[in-house]
């Protein structure tokens, strides 16, 4: 039995204990026959895997709970000694790669935070309470003490709620005579507004940037006593999106020029499309029009038969800045990625498009220079390195020499057009003779094609043009890990928070997971760059290119 053909659904003891309960009074309705279902299926299928004298504990666990490293030390045994004089198949290994890469060397620390690390700590100065520059020495009495150059260090972390709050008493002076109430004004700075702008930006941030939930957020603020109702945080949220969403559709904007896209798409929950509370006019409607994640383009018929929910993460780079998009709705990342495309400059030449080998990752109405995953052609050799350790270690160590190189590009900071004559040089002999393995594999019998590793073999040999595009195109990256984990701020949302309940509510995430990702791929303080936003909002509208991630400091100064 494949896993692909059983149905994921998520089930606990008690959902299955009340279904045996209404299976002994009345026939059990179609939903509770479909969980009924899946459990068997799943029964027959742990059956199988045992029954395969193959399935060892460790594929087992790995077949369950997935693989925790794909390292190539860490899914095959290191050997001691020389290289084996063979690969199977009679073919010769390739030789090791010289790195110009110096040893390095680890300089001797005890590991913990320096107080340089703190940078958004606030710096208290802490004069001597006794001794100024040039008083007499306590010790010897004859020399003068001066200000040493380097400070003492004291570091203190202390705990507070997330959202604090100040309570400010105003005093009232009342006439005696004629009863006028006279009230303290408030200090500077403290406005009629309950909620501040920092309160926004850091309820957004744990509920988008780690996955905190609105009711777990609710419960901690309650501990220390400072209510905040997850209704109230909903409202404050909902709110600050509205304020900041011109700043998204500027990095929507500015990523269509990008130079390299990555695009791909996780799963996602909207409570609004799935099972009965998927109304016909919500299925027609997904989103307002003209905005990526719409598809009001697509055919009704299509739109209807669609039951799908993704949110697909886009990564564009472009002259060392990194812009994050996510949109959710029921759209693949190929027709997302279209839609930002739409924005491109028509003087600007085909983008790069790095994704893997799935066709709903392609634009329909737009060409790129397409580049496939390498990390995901590694991954089916990864899988099966248990049955075939000996083929599987010649592709993981010939692929692993290519990241090498690939590691030594950055490390001298090569251009675009020097990395691709290095690439030429270093791994294109080791790309040709992969592929002269791969083929000989398969031409000459020495593999089954039908086996789990010539399925392996094949998946390299059908997209090896778009698997080598590194080797062709100045700029062209090997793989598509940083959409990957770009996906993992969606995923760890959808594991927390489990689902968005409205369309509108995913928007809302979309907006806030883009800002926030984006200023982490630069280096920003997502949490500074919320609420200047928000205390600059009419600016923000006015010129929202200037208020992006990396010259919002510089709007802020001028």
């Amino acid at each position: 039995m494949n896993t692909a053909a059983i149905k994921r659904m998520e089930l606990n003891v008690d959902e299955l204990e009340s279904i045996l309960q209404r299976a002994r009074v009345s026939p059990l309705d179609e939903t509770d026959c479909a969980k009924i279902k899946v459990v068997f299926e799943s029964y027959l299928y742990m059956t199988d895997l045992l029954e395969d004298k193959r399935t060892t504990l460790d594929r087992l666990r790995k077949l369950i709970f997935g693989s925790r490293t794909e390292k190539t030390r860490d899914v095959i045994p290191q050997t001691q000694g020389p290289p084996p004089s063979a690969v199977p198949g009679g073919t010769t290994p390739i030789e090791p790669v010289e790195q110009a890469r110096e040893p390095v060397t680890r300089r001797p620390g005890h590991g913990r935070n320096g107080a340089d690390d703190y940078h958004g700590a606030e710096k208290i100065q802490v004069p001597h309470g006794s001794l100024h520059s040039g008083d007499p020495c306590p010790d010897c009495r004859k020399g003068k003490v001066y200000e040493w150059a380097s400070p003492g260090v004291l570091v203190r972390l202390v705990g507070q709620a997330p959202v604090q709050a100040k309570v400010y008493e105003l005093q009232k002076q009342r006439c005696n005579l004629c009863g006028k109430m006279f009230t303290a004004a408030p200090p500077e700075g403290v406005g009629p507004e309950k909620y501040d702008a920092t309160a926004g930006s850091m309820i957004a941030l744990l509920k988008y940037g780690t996955g905190l939930p609105f009711n777990r957020m609710e419960g901690l603020q309650e501990g220390f006593g400072i209510p905040l109702p997850a209704s109230t945080q909903w409202e404050i949220v909902q709110a600050v999106a509205a304020t900041v969403e011109p700043a998204c559709e500027e990095l929507i904007r500015q990523a269509a020029q990008g130079e390299v896209l990555h695009n791909d798409d996780t799963t996602v929950k909207i409570l609004e499309f799935m099972g009965k509370r998927a109304r016909p006019e919500a299925l027609a409607d997904l989103g307002e029009p003209g905005r990526a994640g719409d598809s009001s383009d697509l055919p009704s018929k299509e739109q209807s038969e669609r039951r799908g929910l993704f949110t697909s993460g886009i990564v564009s780079m472009s002259e060392g800045r990194r812009i994050a998009l996510f949109f959710s709705g029921r759209q693949h990342a190929g027709e997302n990625l279209g839609d930002v495309l739409a924005y491109r400059a028509k003087n600007l030449g085909l983008p790069i498009q790095m994704c893997d080998a799935l066709s709903r990752n392609l634009p329909a109405a737009f060409k790129t220079l397409l580049g496939n995953c390498l990390a995901h052609g590694r991954r089916q050799f990864v899988e099966v390195v248990e049955r075939f350790p000996e083929e599987c270690r010649y592709v993981l160590e010939s692929l692993g020499d290519v990241y090498k190189n690939d590691a030594v590009a950055r490390e001298r900071n090569l251009s675009p057009e020097e990395r691709l004559v290095f690439h030429q040089t270093e791994s294109g002999p080791i790309m040709e003779k992969l592929q002269d393995w791969c083929t000989r594999q398969i031409q000459d019998r020495l593999v089954e094609p039908n086996s789990a590793l010539g399925g392996a073999i094949a998946y390299l040999l059908r997209h090896w043009e778009k698997l080598t595009l590194f080797l062709r195109q100045p700029g062209a990256p090997l793989d598509n890990n940083i959409c990957e984990r770009a996906l993992k701020l969606a995923i760890c949302h959808r594991k927390n928070s489990l689902f968005y309940k409205t369309l509108n509510g995913a928007h809302v995430g979309d907006i806030f997971m883009s800002l926030i990702h984006t200023c982490r791929l630069n280096d920003v303080n997502p949490f500074d760059y919320l609420t200047e936003l928000q205390r600059h909002a009419e600016e923000l509208r006015a010129s929202p290119a200037q208020w992006m991630p990396w010259n919002y400091r510089d709007e802020l100064r001028a």
